[in-house]
């Protein structure tokens, strides 16, 4: 009887890790592709403004703007808002990673999006980095939308994309929802 609750015990506590790796799995998206995007009015709007500066000694990469993202996080009735992000993308092999941030020199906010085959997975910034690193932490989707231009693309390819994004940090206690527009081209 021992030998039988002992084996029933170990195959619920394999399935178990079956189904964890399973929710892993599909937390990776599929990128909706709108060949529109580039038309869009806040698109258009982006290249007739600078691009932020947000420290002083900052290397400007662009001379327009990258991106208009507004970000609200917070805990019931406390909430910041965020709306100074920069986009950069780089072109790795097969995959793209696309960094809105608004790294200011000390500390980051944002999101990195990983594209891979039609796919993508949003990692969040720690923005309690030390200057000069790089820190992601956990946190859960909520629901994930990111829209590109075109499915394919290529180093100094102009990538132009949105965004609507939210997950929830730390068991619950904290939201932060992401939504706006970006472009850049791929480094």
């Amino acid at each position: 009887m021992m030998k039988l609750f002992f084996l029933i015990f170990v195959s619920l506590a394999f399935m178990g890790c079956k189904n964890k790796k399973e929710k892993v799995i599909s937390s990776y998206e599929k990128v909706v592709v709108d060949e529109n995007l580039v038309h869009n009015d806040t698109i258009q709007l982006l290249s007739k403004f600078p691009e932020l500066r947000l420290f002083r000694k900052e290397k400007m990469e662009s001379k327009t703007r990258t991106a208009y993202i507004v970000q609200n996080s917070g805990h019931r009735n406390f909430w910041l808002r965020f709306d100074n992000y920069k986009c950069k993308a780089t072109k790795e092999d097969d995959t793209l990673r696309i960094s809105l941030s608004n790294y200011d020199g000390m500390i980051s906010n944002g999101v990195l999006i990983k594209i891979f085959n039609g796919h993508f997975y949003i990692k969040d910034y720690d923005p309690k980095t030390l200057k000069g690193g790089i820190k992601f932490f956990n946190s859960k989707p909520e629901y994930q939308i990111v829209k590109l231009n075109k499915r394919e693309y290529q180093k100094k390819d102009s990538i132009f994309g949105f965004i609507d994004y939210k997950c929830v940090i730390g068991g619950g206690e904290l939201t932060k929802m992401m939504r706006g527009y970006f472009k850049t081209a791929a480094q």
